[in-house]
């Protein structure tokens, strides 16, 4: 085997692959990088046995072959290197690399024993906008759940219906929804598939990614094709909830905040909340205004009011501020957020409209 690729497109490809290495492992193939090159293409794969992917990218090829080293340390050295061609060469049990006057030779193990690449037929499939759906994903996934026991809220439930792109999340004590408008005019049948939240986020995240991305499912896989990626994860089986049942649609406080007061009040605040992480939020709906407060027996105590649009009841309901931070965190791009309450120990429904609408459902805490 021997190839030149230059720095810039190996790094690149290193950086998309190196998400599907295993970190903890005691087979050393899953910690390493297969790379295969042929007729003119370098091939990179990695794999921890629950996601897979697989990186194209152009090369010059002379001799054809395949090999699987560290996937750590030859990400570490391509890091280092100028933007200059890279050549890799086989050796005896080993793999020589050589850019500009720096040459290193790293130990390869047997390419017989990566795991084969997966095969997938898709059932079906969509092909959505990447740069929407990224933003979609960012206000969504942080709600998932990281409880082992019910795996089934580590993923985000994704729906494609009459034009309609809808994320869903929920860790059972806050629920966040997003949706938007776009033209599925090829997609003839409602689309739905539950993706692991932290998967999601990352392939969208990854330098590869094209202004499309295809997501199709299997049985058990969910597929994500764009440009010369493919990044393939376990699909999350089971029922996800149904979270309808608890958009009722009835308030009797609703408080219209301007985003960038909230968020800053709600950072002072929350300074004297940390053994403590409940704030309470005080509406005044015939003064206009509502206070934030935090106390700590051993720390003291805080305070702050700002101007809102209310109508409905006076109310005063107490919220975990971690959970609020992540809320306001997702709609910075809007500039009012909604709050819709029906008491205090009913949950508060934040709402923001726009190109993407959002909606974050958060049960309250004891007072």
């Amino acid at each position: 085997m021997r190839f030149s690729v230059s720095q810039s497109a190996l790094d690149v490809a290193l950086s998309v692959v190196s998400k599907g290495m295993a970190t903890a492992t005691t087979i050393p193939t899953l910690s390493g990088i297969y790379m295969k090159a042929a007729d003119g293409v370098l091939e990179f794969q990695t794999t921890d046995l629950t996601i897979s992917i697989r990186h194209k990218t152009a090369a010059n090829v002379e001799e054809p072959g395949e090999a699987v080293v560290s996937g750590k340390i030859l990400t570490s050295i391509v890091k280092t290197l100028p933007d200059a061609a890279v050549t890799f060469e086989s050796q005896l049990h080993g793999v020589q690399i050589t850019c500009d006057k720096s040459t290193f030779r790293l130990t390869s193990l047997e390419p017989a024993d990566f795991p084969e690449f997966p095969d997938f037929a898709l059932d079906r499939s969509v092909e959505l906008p990447s740069e929407t759906l990224s933003r979609m994903v960012n206000k969504v996934y942080r709600v998932t759940s990281k409880d082992t026991a019910r795996p089934i809220l580590h993923g985000v439930q994704l729906t494609v219906e009459n034009n309609t792109i809808r994320l869903v999340a929920t860790d059972s004590y806050r629920l966040a929804v997003c949706d938007t408008h776009v033209d599925t005019a090829g997609v003839e049948e409602p689309f739905c598939a539950i993706v692991p939240g932290s998967t999601f986020h990352e392939v969208l995240g990854l330098p590869s990614m094209t202004d499309k991305v295809l997501i199709g499912t299997t049985d058990n896989q969910v597929v994500f094709v764009f440009g010369n990626t493919t990044f393939i994860s376990r699909r999350i089986e089971g029922n996800f909830p149904n979270y309808k049942q608890l958009l009722t649609g009835s308030c009797s406080t609703t408080v219209k905040i301007p985003t960038a007061a909230f968020a800053g009040a709600l950072k002072r605040v929350s300074v004297i909340a940390t053994a403590n992480p409940s704030v309470r939020f005080e509406v005044d709906a015939a003064a206009g205004v509502m206070t934030l407060a935090a106390s700590a027996p051993d720390q003291g105590e805080s305070s702050e009011t700002i101007n809102v649009d209310a109508e409905g009841n006076d109310v005063t309901i107490a919220l975990n501020h971690r959970y609020v931070s992540d809320c306001v965190g997702a709609a910075t791009d809007a500039e009012v957020l909604t709050l819709e309450l029906e008491g205090s120990m009913r949950p508060g429904i934040f709402k923001s409209f726009g190109e993407i609408n959002y909606l974050y459902l958060l049960m309250p805490v004891r007072l």
